[in-house]
């Protein structure tokens, strides 16, 4: 069935929490470990048909956030979803009581129980109205975003629209697109620091409420993290150490090359090369149908799993206005459908995206046909990212099909952009570690601290007096910080993760398939540490192991900088 021809109904919420209670009184009075795995596995089915409802109101909503039907589907989501995850943390309290605790244990594994534990020490009823505002906020935050119109170029164009014209040769042109990126948030700053500001006192509040200090413990604990602050703080160390030097390295190669030497600017950032970025040279649609032919001939699982994305037309990739900012796979339960969702631009960022959720994509397939129970098939989210980050690069064969002659200049900079990112990576981090401990902080103090760590991570980058970069607001359009709170420093790890398969690749692209596939097959079963375990990879929290990866991957790119 193709995507657009999903039916659609609003559940009955109140229907499926008295059915859940009741599942819960009979999991309690049930004389056998099977028997409670069949009551676990209704109420899994009462978790996909809602979590499918769900998932299909918000790829229609962010495809058109003006869709007054979906807007309004969308804020009866956010305003119930608390009210659900009640219901089913309940149910979830109920299996942690079993009389047969170590049967259900072995069948469903250690990592999920510690997760229904992080469920009852991270949710009260006490928290449900804060919950219920802050999906309101980040939903302001996602239709402020979403309903940019600039003028540049003769025309209205959307934050999407807008970024390609940062990567163009004429520095004149990169330097007015940044500017008119930046008054964008000038001319909102009101309301940008406003929903901020609200969201920083309301998930204090939140835990405050749940006896925490503040929200940072919240997120570690609630993200069921098997490492600590300290840990990541650590991570931290070897990322500057190592990578931050490289990177201004890399820097003053390119200033050089495009022609600024040492006046350097942020508006510089994004073009690489002095005859221009590497670009796709196809349109949209024919760049899809090379990218069937790419996961045809990667392996049986990618053909299976492109070929139905295709033919039920499991894609929204252009930018267009209305659409919501960015990119995500969402996974259609009831169905076993991966979509992947996008504002494709006509950048080597198309590229990047389509291959990243196409990892995403893989690991949803593979678990919806072999994982029996949903709640074992999503990966923690650094091991979710590797799946993605990791297909970017063991697509690296093929980006000639979309590359064609610019295909060394494309893996060159999409290489060196991974050694970019992680340092970025860890300033969101860290910038919400900060603000989450210190939530009393002014807009003008966020912002300081900003351009603080922006000048430590990344300093080779220069604001000028742009808009709203200079004044350090420029992690505004970053709306992870917003609106999925604490998901980033994934992204950081999953790169060193990634980059590891890169370099083992390079050596032995059949053996690295099957450890990529090891690691993919694991799903939700186990966490991040013991997951690198099972894949025989190393750690990023392992003294080392930044340098161990990046060595090797620094002569790739040195390579083709010759």
């Amino acid at each position: 069935m193709k995507f657009n021809d999903i039916p659609y109904s609003r559940p009955d919420v109140d229907a499926m929490i008295s059915r859940i209670s009741q599942y819960a009184e009979d999991f309690a009075n049930a004389e056998s470990a099977q028997q409670q795995l069949e009551i676990f596995k209704a109420v899994e089915k009462e978790k996909s048909v809602f979590g499918t409802a769900r998932g299909v109101v918000n790829i229609r909503n962010s495809v058109n956030m003006h869709d007054e039907f979906y807007a309004a589907e969308q804020a009866f989501f956010d305003s119930c979803g608390p009210k659900a995850m009640q219901c089913f943390s309940k149910f979830s309290k109920a299996m942690l009581n079993s009389r047969f605790i170590d049967e259900l244990t072995a069948e469903l594994g250690t990592n999920y129980f510690n997760g229904l534990k992080v469920q009852q020490k991270t949710f009260s009823p006490e928290i449900m109205d804060l919950m219920a505002e802050e999906n309101t906020l980040t939903g302001q935050y996602q239709s402020l975003t979403a309903g940019a119109q600039i003028e540049f170029d003769g025309k209205i164009l959307n934050l999407s629209q807008l970024s390609p014209y940062t990567q163009v040769p004429d520095r004149a042109t990169r330097k007015a697109a940044t500017e008119a990126l930046g008054k964008f948030f000038d001319d909102h700053r009101e309301e940008f620091d406003t929903i901020y500001d609200k969201l920083v006192k309301n998930r204090h509040q939140q835990a405050l409420k749940l006896g925490f200090d503040n929200f940072a413990q919240v997120m570690y604990l609630k993200k069921n993290r098997p490492y600590t602050m300290e840990d990541v703080a650590a991570f931290r160390k070897q990322v500057l150490e190592i990578m931050v030097p490289k990177n201004v390295e890399y820097k003053k190669q390119q200033a050089e090359a495009i022609g600024v030497g040492d006046d350097f600017k942020f508006y510089d950032d994004g073009f690489d090369f002095p005859d221009g970025n590497p670009m796709p040279k196809y349109p949209l649609d024919e760049l899809v149908k090379r990218a069937q032919q790419m996961y045809a001939e990667l392996s049986p699982e990618t053909k299976e799993m492109f070929d139905l994305m295709v033919e039920n037309e499991l894609f929204d990739l252009d930018a267009k206005a209305g659409k919501r900012p960015g990119g995500y796979c969402a996974t259609i339960s009831e169905y076993g459908y991966p979509f992947i969702f996008a504002n494709s631009n006509g950048t080597a960022g198309d590229i990047d995206t389509l291959t990243h959720e196409a990892g995403h994509a893989l690991a949803s397939y593979y678990g919806s046909r072999n994982i029996e129970y949903p709640s074992l098939r999503h990966a923690s989210a650094e091991g979710a990212e590797t799946h993605s980050i990791g297909m970017e690069f063991l697509t690296s064969p093929w980006h000639h099909l979309f590359f064609e002659e610019d295909t060394a200049k494309y893996q060159e900079s999409h290489t060196k952009k991974a050694s970019y990112f992680i340092p970025y990576g860890v300033i969101v981090d860290y910038f919400q570690e900060l603000v989450y401990t210190n939530p009393d902080w002014t807009p003008d103090e966020r912002n300081a601290a900003w351009l603080e760590l922006e000048h430590t991570f990344r300093p080779y980058l220069d604001f000028g007096d742009l808009p709203a970069f200079s004044r350090g607001a420029g992690w505004q359009k970053q709306l992870h910080i917003y609106t999925i709170p604490f998901y980033y420093i994934e992204y950081s790890l999953a790169h060193i993760l990634a980059l590891q398969i890169y370099a083992m690749f390079l050596e032995d692209p059949k053996a690295t398939w099957e450890k990529y596939m090891k690691f993919l097959k694991v799903g939700g079963k186990m966490n991040i540490i013991d997951t690198i375990r099972h894949a025989e990879m190393l750690s990023p929290f392992e003294d080392g192991c930044v340098k161990a990866t990046c060595e090797p991957i620094y002569k790739v790119v040195d390579s083709l900088n010759k």
